[in-house]
C-alpha cells in the first residue's frame, strides 16, 4: 500500500463515526455477545452466541476495521455523489441538444438505466440531486428505505462511486460488502427491473407504463413515504 493509500484509509477510517444513520451491524459486523444487553442476546440461539464469542480477538479486530472502512467509504462517497451530479448538471447546462452519447459521457447519471437516457435533462438532474442529498442525508440522521423509485436509483449510484473508490486505492473492505449493503439499503427494491440483463440490455422503453415508468420516478411508493417536495413539482 502507497503512502497516498494509507492517507486515504485513515481518512475513511475517521469518517466512519459521522455515519450515524447507519450501525455497524447494519453493515455486516456480527457483535460480540459481550457487547450485548440481555435482550439482544435473546434474539441469536445459544450456538450463535457461542461461535460469535469464539472468534479469535485478531479476527474480530479485523472485522471491526474493515467494517468502519466501509462506513467511512459511504460517508466519502456521499459527497462525491453529489458534487458529481453538480458537474453532470453544469455539463447538460452546456447542450443545446441532448443525446444518449453525451449522458454516456457523464460521470452519474451514466449510471442511470440507459434506456431512459434522452430523458436526463438539467430539469431531471436537478430534482435527481435533491433526492440523492435527501438519501444521503438519511447516512446521518437515521436511515429509512428509499421512498420512490429516484431515491433507490441514487442509492445504486452511492454504491456504483464506493465501488470506484474502493478499486483506485484497493482497499481492504469485508467481502461481498456491496451485496451486504444492498441487502439493507435496497430491500425488494423495484428498481432492479429497471436494470435488465446483459441479454435484454436497453430492451426498456421510456414510454414503459405502470410502477416502473419514468413518469412515476419521483412520486412516492406509498402514502406514508417522503419525497422532497422540489422533487415532486
Amino acid at each position: 500500500m502507497s503512502a497516498e493509500d494509507e492517507d486515504i484509509t485513515e481518512e475513511l477510517l475517521a469518517d466512519a463515526g459521522k455515519l450515524t444513520g447507519l450501525s455497524l451491524e447494519l453493515l455486516g459486523l456480527d457483535p460480540h455477545p459481550d457487547d450485548m444487553t440481555a435482550e439482544q442476546r435473546l434474539q441469536f440461539d445459544p450456538e450463535d452466541l457461542i461461535e460469535m464469542a469464539a472468534v479469535p480477538p485478531e479476527d474480530r479486530q479485523k472485522a471491526v476495521r474493515q467494517t468502519r472502512l466501509l462506513a467511512g467509504l459511504l460517508w466519502n462517497s456521499s459527497s462525491i455523489l453529489i458534487d458529481q451530479l453538480f458537474r453532470d448538471l453544469g455539463t447538460l447546462s452546456t447542450l443545446e441538444v441532448l443525446t444518449p452519447a453525451d449522458i454516456a459521457g457523464t460521470s452519474v447519471l451514466s449510471s442511470l438505466p440507459p434506456q431512459f437516457a434522452a430523458s436526463y435533462d438539467a430539469k431531471f438532474t436537478q430534482k435527481f440531486i435533491v433526492v440523492a442529498a435527501d438519501v444521503t442525508a438519511a447516512l446521518a440522521r437515521g436511515w429509512t428505505a428509499p421512498g420512490c423509485l429516484a431515491a433507490e436509483l441514487a442509492v445504486r449510484c452511492l454504491l456504483d462511486q464506493a465501488e470506484i473508490t474502493e478499486d483506485i486505492y484497493e482497499l481492504d473492505l469485508p467481502e461481498d460488502w456491496r451485496a451486504d449493503v444492498a441487502e439493507v439499503l435496497l430491500e425488494d427494491a423495484d428498481s432492479d427491473a429497471l436494470y435488465p440483463d446483459d441479454d435484454a440490455a436497453g430492451s426498456g422503453s421510456p414510454d414503459d407504463a405502470g410502477q416502473l415508468g419514468f413518469e412515476r420516478w419521483f412520486t412516492p411508493f406509498a402514502p406514508g413515504d417522503a419525497v422532497p417536495p422540489y422533487a415532486c413539482s
